[in-house]
């Protein structure tokens, strides 16, 4: 591939783990679409700076945005779909030349892939963390109609601010309290992420047939999910939101549907590289 080519990244701090290259140029490839997708470590004092520079890049067709810039991107794009209200948080940029900026998230939509097709009917959730993954994954859960939602975060402050924000009957809990009682836990943290601290949990006060989901990735089976697995719960990795959320940001940059009918062998191809 040549410097001359359209292409979108994801940015980050850090971003060296991050496996959104590997999907969209496996999905390029497989549709035959010139184009590339990379990677670029962005820090927060060099937003302003990327932005500015990747403006005046013909070839950008805009980024997705990690960890920690969900939240701070929002002053620099456009938010035409109301994002910043519904959600509070942005994680993919949609540049056209000449124009503006647009922001929207499809962290939301991929969260809820793997639960829709397991027909998950759940009435109860916890979320571990407040970031911006949280709060995306806290309006997937209120759009099925879940109410009772435990945020569990560091930031008690925060936390119970996403959840009056969001209109959902729930609680916010100190990451060293006990779990309550629920169908569905997920970590929308780094914490067990290679190289963070691990997310040591008692699973015991969740629901007989709960679901755990672990948005994290490196490494995919997490100190959490082997935990969970070891009592027979239900478990969810962090390549099912990643994949279901880079699908609709696929579309956004390329003008083209992800073929999902590759998905076992793109799991695959994810696995190899861990």
């Amino acid at each position: 591939m040549t410097d001359k080519l359209p292409y979108a990244e994801v940015i980050g701090d850090p971003i060296d783990h991050s496996k959104s290259p590997l999907i969209h140029n496996f999905w390029l490839n497989a549709l035959d679409i010139e184009a590339e997708y990379k990677k670029t470590h962005v820090t927060p004092q060099g937003l302003s700076a990327y932005f500015l520079m990747r403006r005046s890049d013909p070839d950008w067709l805009g980024c997705n945005v990690t960890i920690p810039h969900k939240i701070a991107v929002m002053d620099y794009v456009d938010d035409p779909g109301g994002v910043r209200e519904r959600i509070g948080a942005i994680n993919t940029i949609a540049s056209e030349t000449g124009g503006p900026l647009i922001g929207t998230n499809t962290d939301a939509g991929g969260f809820l892939q793997p639960l829709l097709r397991d027909k998950w009917k759940g009435q109860s959730a916890v979320i571990v963390g407040s970031g911006g993954a949280a709060r995306a994954i806290l309006f997937a859960l209120t759009s099925l109609g879940v109410a009772d939602i435990t945020i569990m975060a560091r930031d008690l402050a925060k936390a119970q601010a996403l959840l009056s924000r969001s209109g959902a009957k729930g609680r916010a809990i100190g990451l060293g309290d006990p779990l309550p009682a629920a169908d569905l836990l997920v970590n929308s943290t780094s914490l067990g992420m290679i190289g963070q601290p691990v997310l040591d949990l008692d699973l015991a006060p969740l629901a007989e047939g709960a679901t755990v989901y672990d948005i994290v990735y490196a490494p995919l089976d997490t100190g959490l999910l082997k935990a969970a697995k070891a009592r027979g719960l239900k478990t969810l990795d962090g390549l099912e939101m990643l994949i279901g959320q880079a699908a609709l940001a696929f579309d956004i940059f390329f003008d083209a549907q992800a073929p999902r009918d590759l998905d076992a062998e793109l799991r695959a191809l994810l696995l190899a590289t861990d």
